[in-house]
């Protein structure tokens, strides 16, 4: 992945682009209106100061090519829905983690989390050739873990005591993937038809 380079990714229903300062005009409704929606995150971005801080380590994080940070655009809406990335990128074993995606509540449950994952399982895979796109959850966010397994993910397990929570208490997360083997078989046609 070449972290100078601005993807735009895209379809019919969805367009990703890299998350730029300007964004927090696009998503600060989100922060003021629904902070439930980062009730299971590690990085919350609930009002406008966590906003500015999630926006400004998604620049940073890219910065240091440690993450790629997208922002999604609605297409069928014409609206600004929420925001995704890569990371844990790790080029010399073709594997990255592909999270930190949220999205407003109107969005939710539209199908616009099957286009969009769509288009960055098919630039991992198809564009940079990667082998292995790994997911975590929360072990209590039901909503999210059922949402990748609607994808194709296929569970691995459950790392105990992985990492914080905002409030300083310890996460279980669950671990699903996707391979590149099963991406080509029979993943990649059964998600484009999802949508």
């Amino acid at each position: 992945m070449d972290f100078n380079q601005d993807y735009i990714l895209e379809n019919d229903r969805v367009l990703l682009r890299p998350i730029e300062s300007s964004d927090f005009e696009n998503l600060v409704e989100f922060s003021l209106n629904e902070p439930e929606i980062w009730q299971f995150s590690l990085v919350r971005a609930d009002g406008e100061e966590n906003l500015k801080k999630y926006i400004d380590l998604a620049l940073k994080s890219r910065e240091n090519e440690q993450a790629y940070t997208f922002i999604v655009f609605d297409k069928l809406n014409n609206k600004y829905a929420g925001s995704t990335r890569f990371y844990s990128i790790q080029p010399i074993q073709k594997s990255m983690l592909l999270g930190f995606t949220w999205y407003g509540k109107s969005f939710q449950g539209t199908g616009l989390n099957k286009a969009c994952k769509y288009l960055l399982l098919e630039f991992a895979f198809d564009q940079l050739l990667y082998e292995r796109i790994e997911f975590r959850a929360d072990l209590n966010n039901k909503r999210s873990i059922n949402a990748m397994k609607s994808i194709g993910c296929t569970e691995e397990g459950v790392l105990r005591s992985e990492s914080f929570r905002p409030d300083g208490s310890r996460r279980d997360s669950i671990v699903l993937s996707i391979l590149k083997s099963e991406w080509e078989s029979e993943l990649r046609s059964k998600l484009k038809s999802s949508f």
